[in-house]
């Protein structure tokens, strides 16, 4: 069996988890003191790479090619110098949300704010703006920062059959869909809602704060909104709301899937988007196995008391019966059942923004 990773993108640093005879144990960190925004590995030929930013320095690109003893520095994304935001406005390199891998070997796809999606075909030696989003019309009078100044693509997820399909999910404008490689974008936000706009049923504006879909059933796709949990199982062309009917999951940001059954996800809720903390001050995930129909609470082995740590987007990974995820406070909890017990690796980490299994 090949070695296992947690690879967590906190905010001093890059911490890493080493399974040891069945038993997660910390075994390394980097670049201590800077920002991770997402740390993953490439599954073509097992490389690190991580996403980095840098408080005076901005965005930046590494890789590792051995579990990080060494690490390799590339540009960044950037804008093309007549890009703008909105007229007058130049548009450059803020943050990193989301770096995702193709089906071809070397091609990498990132997703930044304010809203570039950059595409490279040679492992990020070069990247290039994907102008027919950027370009989009609705983008500059209708997509908005949210939480943050500009919009952010965070989520981007890939076809696992056909290299020219995905999906990008954006806060806030919603999902879009490209079937030629870029060339050309549709919304895909039908049935979907935001209750925070004068008409909640906007073709773009809405707030998907997590995208994912079933790699076994692709056209199975769910997504942790701003105002509830939404399932898809027609490649994005009509949205059901599935969130639970106790409403405990309306407000949330990490969500986790199962790859092998598109009945099952995770979620984990938060109070409100004004407070931004732990539902009624206790962390517990909520999980269906039955498309949403119905939900479940899980406690085991979680704080219930006094908690006001929420999850952010990226950092719940699943990989079969074993979940990990990570908290706003820095605690990591890791699960070999589904979620029915937890337990914690760890109370005094660093905020924590990405978790992955390797």
């Amino acid at each position: 069996m090949s070695e296992r990773y947690l690879l967590l993108g906190t905010a001093k640093g890059l911490i890493i988890y080493k399974k040891r005879n069945g038993s997660w144990v910390y075994e390394s960190d980097y670049f201590l003191g800077v920002s991770i925004s997402m740390a993953l590995q490439d599954p073509h030929d097992g490389y690190w790479w991580v996403c980095l930013d840098h408080r005076h320095w901005g965005p930046k690109l590494q890789y590792s090619k051995d579990q990080g003893a060494t690490w390799i520095e590339i540009d960044a994304p950037k804008y093309p110098d007549n890009a703008q935001i909105k007229d007058g406005v130049r548009a450059t390199l803020l943050y990193i949300w989301n770096l995702t891998f193709g089906l071809d070997p070397g091609t990498i796809l990132v997703g930044t704010e304010p809203g570039g999606l950059f595409i490279s075909l040679d492992y990020g030696k070069h990247f290039s703006l994907v102008k027919a989003l950027w370009e989009h019309p609705s983008r500059q009078d209708h997509w908005f920062g949210g939480g943050r100044n500009y919009a952010g693509i965070h989520s981007i997820v890939i076809d696992p059959v056909d290299k020219n399909h995905y999906y990008v999910g954006i806060s806030c404008a919603g999902v879009f869909e490209t079937c030629d490689n870029g060339n050309s974008w549709q919304t895909r936000n039908k049935g979907l809602r935001a209750d925070y706009l004068p008409n909640p049923y906007i073709e773009v504006g809405q707030d998907p704060h997590c995208l994912l879909a079933c790699n076994t059933a692709p056209s199975i796709m769910w997504q942790q909104n701003h105002c509830g949990v939404f399932r898809t199982t027609d490649a994005g062309a009509q949205w059901s709301d599935v969130t639970d009917s106790g409403e405990k999951a309306r407000y949330g940001f990490c969500l986790g899937i199962d790859h092998k059954d598109p009945l099952k996800a995770w979620v984990v809720p938060a109070t409100s988007d004004s407070k931004r903390i732990a539902m009624d001050k206790s962390l517990f995930i909520m999980h269906t196995k039955d498309g949403g129909k119905s939900w479940k609470k899980q406690r085991n082995g979680l704080p219930q008391q006094n908690c006001f740590d929420i999850v952010l987007r990226h950092a719940m990974d699943v990989r079969d019966e074993e979940i990990a995820f990570g908290t706003s406070g820095g605690s990591i909890y890791v699960s070999d059942n589904g979620g029915d017990s937890w337990q914690s690796l760890n109370d005094h980490l660093p905020r924590i923004f990405s978790v992955r299994f390797t």
